[in-house]
């Protein structure tokens, strides 16, 4: 059920806990966006302290809807929720008329025990949750053709931090298991039913036993007249063994082909405002790229995940405009390979101490 994707599967892919109970927390993204609609879904899917028995121990699945608007359900039971090692597959059941260990089920049988939950693959991602106070519920089931990993197209796909984050000396780690795919399925959300066919999708996750300080995220692989581009890209002060450094990293699919900006290869700007405006430039050898992401909205407050379990801090909108340009460098002058915009970008901001724009290098 699993199988078929050892060449394209991200590193990172499987669940990092140790079993041991030091303090650990592994959130997973799943996006879709709608273009027919102008909609995006983003459903966020959490479990901290995994051994059970701490303040924290428990998991949550959070949904992004329509214009914003959010949904979230805890499972604070360890014990049902489930992950692979080797791959991506997970999943946390909450009510269900099924007494045995949690595991992957056939989406029949999902639908058929679990009255609560949700399961993801590499493949699928399906589930329901309700908000018992206001009876606002969200249900949903879609299939998923990966089309970009983090690399190259048909080569082996490479770690978002690079090699070092193997050693684990970064905290959080931070992994795009999927920069582009196409999304066949449907979402109903509170009883009006999306139906979509080849949709935009996307897939990332961290991990760890540290929280980012302060962090900012732009995302989107739905442009005008361009469905071969994907971007991701972020920055963040984070935990490096006994210090913190400020890295960011910038993330361009296109045509098949993968260009990278990050600290070990490329110099790596950022202005990055309280809210509304996300300016990055990064620059190496060969490439040179710039982007802008802009908003008039307001976003929308989600929980992550802080050493202090999970909280309201960090704000998100799914219909965000952006501006990107991609430029090749050659005998010291540059040409511009692509230029692109969209209005359903993903924009975030996290983290502490957002009273004054965030400039750096």
């Amino acid at each position: 059920m699993f199988s078929g994707l050892t060449k394209y599967q991200t590193p990172h892919s499987g669940y990092h806990w140790d079993g041991s109970d030091r303090r650990f927390f592994e959130g997973w993204y799943y996006r879709v966006t709608l273009p027919n609609c102008g909609q995006t879904f983003a459903f966020m899917y959490s479990i901290e302290d995994p051994s059970g028995g701490k303040p924290y121990s428990g998991g949550a699945a959070q949904v992004l809807g329509p214009n914003d608007e959010y949904l979230c359900r805890t499972f604070p039971d360890v014990q049902k929720f489930w992950a692979s090692r080797d791959v991506l597959a997970l999943g946390h059941w909450g009510k269900t008329n099924l007494n045995t260990q949690p595991l992957y089920l056939l989406p029949t049988e999902f639908e058929q025990h679990i009255q609560e939950g949700y399961q993801v693959t590499a493949k699928i991602n399906q589930g329901i949750i309700r908000d018992p106070a206001t009876g606002f519920y969200c249900r949903w089931f879609y299939e998923i053709q990966p089309i970009y990993g983090w690399g190259n197209q048909n080569t082996f796909q490479q770690s978002t931090a690079g090699w070092l984050s193997f050693l684990q000396i970064f905290e959080p780690g931070w992994q795009i298991l999927m920069a582009h795919g196409l999304a066949s399925g449907w979402i109903d959300w509170n009883g009006k039913i999306y139906e979509f066919s080849n949709a935009p999708a996307y897939g990332e996750k961290n991990w760890g036993g540290a929280f980012p300080q302060k962090w900012f995220w732009v995302n989107c692989n739905c442009f005008d007249g361009e469905p071969n581009l994907a971007l991701t890209a972020g920055g963040g002060r984070r935990g490096v063994l006994w210090w913190m450094e400020s890295v960011a990293m910038i993330g361009v699919h296109y045509q098949g082909k993968f260009y990278e900006f990050v600290p070990w290869n490329s110099q790596v700007q950022w202005q990055i405002q309280p809210w509304g405006r996300w300016q990055m430039q990064a620059r190496n050898l060969n490439y040179e790229v710039e982007l802008t992401g802009t908003t008039h909205l307001l976003g929308t407050p989600l929980r992550a995940p802080t050493t202090n379990g999970l909280m309201y801090c960090c704000r998100d909108t799914m219909q965000g405009n952006l501006n990107l340009e991609l430029r090749k460098i050659s005998d010291k002058k540059s040409q511009s390979i692509l230029k692109s915009q969209s209005s359903l970008c993903g924009l975030e901001i996290g983290g502490g101490s957002w009273d004054s724009s965030w400039h750096s290098s």
